[in-house]
């Protein structure tokens, strides 16, 4: 299935995007268009198309990562409760500190 797009040229950020769609009828591309005018954006920075829905998804998926602060990287990387509560009662709390490092180290305060 194809998706309608539009991204900024400028930047290769994705603006706005719909599924489906007739591909024949060029007024679905131009509404896109009228969006991201009307948003404040220049027509001439505007790229619009059909693009396959996995490929849509992909952009969305690297811009979703691109708007993560360090927090939130270290957050899903850090141990789960259920990990620190192990660690506590088996006594491995050397261990425990040493994945906690590791996560720290890989996604430095901005």
């Amino acid at each position: 299935m194809k998706t309608r797009y539009s991204k900024l040229k400028s930047t290769g950020r994705l603006f706005e995007s719909q599924s489906g769609g007739d591909e024949s009828n060029p007024q679905h591309l131009q509404d896109l268009i009228d969006n991201a005018v009307s948003s404040g954006h220049s027509k001439e920075d505007i790229e619009v198309g059909y693009e396959d829905d996995a490929v849509v998804q992909g952009w969305l998926a690297d811009a979703n990562e691109a708007s993560k602060t360090y927090a939130d990287k270290r957050r899903e990387e850090y141990p789960s409760i259920e990990e620190c509560i192990h660690a506590i009662l088996d006594d491995e709390l050397d261990a425990l500190q040493i994945k906690r490092k590791l996560v720290k180290d890989k996604y430095p305060k901005e």
